[in-house]
């Protein structure tokens, strides 16, 4: 779980491209709209860029390259788990949606969100 921020100069190409990202994040909320719980402990991680690139907008693929969504599950799913420490998730951000990203993300984009708070400990779901 690589959450390296991008660099000042790729945060300047990001500002026009707030729109794009918004798509990004409404449609991993829309794949997993059925499966989300605010609350949960249990969770998969979704690439930005992966999504991104899913979506034409490659030119955001670079910019998100190491940075991913939570997605807070209402049931675990099969595979690998593995318990995260929910301090992990300090500075992090909720979308409307349950899509939880880190806050310099959310930041970027003008989707009604809050403070994420996670539990206590965490179980990062791998499929």
């Amino acid at each position: 779980m690589n959450m390296k921020r991008p660099t000042k100069k790729q945060l300047q190409r990001i500002k026009p491209m707030a729109k794009k990202l918004s798509q990004v994040l409404d449609k991993i909320g829309d794949d997993f709209k059925e499966n989300i719980r605010d609350d949960s402990r249990f969770y998969v991680e979704v690439s930005i860029a992966r999504k991104a690139d899913e979506l034409g907008f490659g030119d955001l693929k670079e910019c998100y390259r190491d940075v991913y969504a939570i997605v807070p599950l209402k049931h675990p799913v099969d595979g690998m788990k593995v318990r995260i420490d929910g301090r992990t998730f300090i500075n992090y951000s909720q979308f409307d949606s349950g899509v939880v990203v880190p806050h310099y993300v959310a930041s970027q984009v003008d989707l009604p969100k809050r403070a994420y708070v996670a539990q206590d400990s965490m179980i990062c779901n791998f499929t």
